[in-house]
């Protein structure tokens, strides 16, 4: 049976990950912890957030579980999810600027005030339902529609350097990159385990991801 470890760094919402996750991999057993040896153990990680840049990256430092993180993303299936996506860039503007993981070139910036679309005032945080339009195939994305929609919560939203990592967009006043890939690693800003079918379908997707960047 393939274990998948939820970090639990403090900044996250664990229950609803793991349970979750537990709901569409019935072949796996699903573990939240904060023992680095059990983590790197795990056949997939997943790597949940809430919160401030500054108080999440001084958790995963606290912790000792930042160098856990750099050392395990790539080597197997890592989801990020939320804070768990923006702490893998080199630094977030949040806090007056915070320096993150720089596993994924990029920086973390905060939307305009006042963010303005079409004439409209749009509220900060981009807290609710959005559609997702998916930048390339990925096997995330399998079983799940084009223009999809998720649940967000965010006031700041990751700039990747490299644009070719980008696997998901959606439009909050403008463009945003909201979910990402590499080998091994997928990240998203929205969060699956709070977005219904869509959601639990990119979980289960995942849980059964071979960790190919496609």
């Amino acid at each position: 049976m393939q274990r998948i470890a939820v970090i639990d760094y403090g900044m996250g919402n664990l229950r609803s990950v793991s349970k979750a996750i537990e709901h569409v991999a019935d072949d796996a057993e699903v573990v939240v912890s904060a023992d680095a040896s059990v983590i790197e153990s795990a056949d997939r990680v997943v790597c949940p957030g809430q919160g401030a840049a500054a108080d999440c990256m001084a958790a995963l430092h606290s912790s000792g579980l930042a160098q856990t993180v750099i050392d395990i993303a790539g080597t197997r299936p890592f989801l990020g999810i939320c804070m768990g996506y923006q702490v893998l860039l080199t630094a977030s503007d949040e806090n007056d600027g915070v320096q993150c993981l720089d596993i994924i070139p990029g920086h973390v910036v905060r939307f305009a005030d006042p963010l303005m679309d079409a004439g409209a005032r749009l509220k900060v945080p981009h807290m609710g339902w959005n559609e997702v339009r998916q930048a390339r195939p990925h096997a995330l994305w399998r079983k799940i529609e084009d223009c999809a929609r998720f649940y967000f919560a965010h006031s700041y939203f990751c700039v990747p350097d490299q644009s070719s990592v980008v696997t998901g967009r959606c439009h909050y006043g403008l463009e945003i990159a909201v979910s990402i890939a590499a080998p091994n690693l997928f990240a998203c800003q929205f969060h699956p385990e709070k977005s219904a079918r869509d959601g639990l379908q990119l979980l289960r997707n995942f849980s059964r991801w071979d960790g190919q960047d496609r």
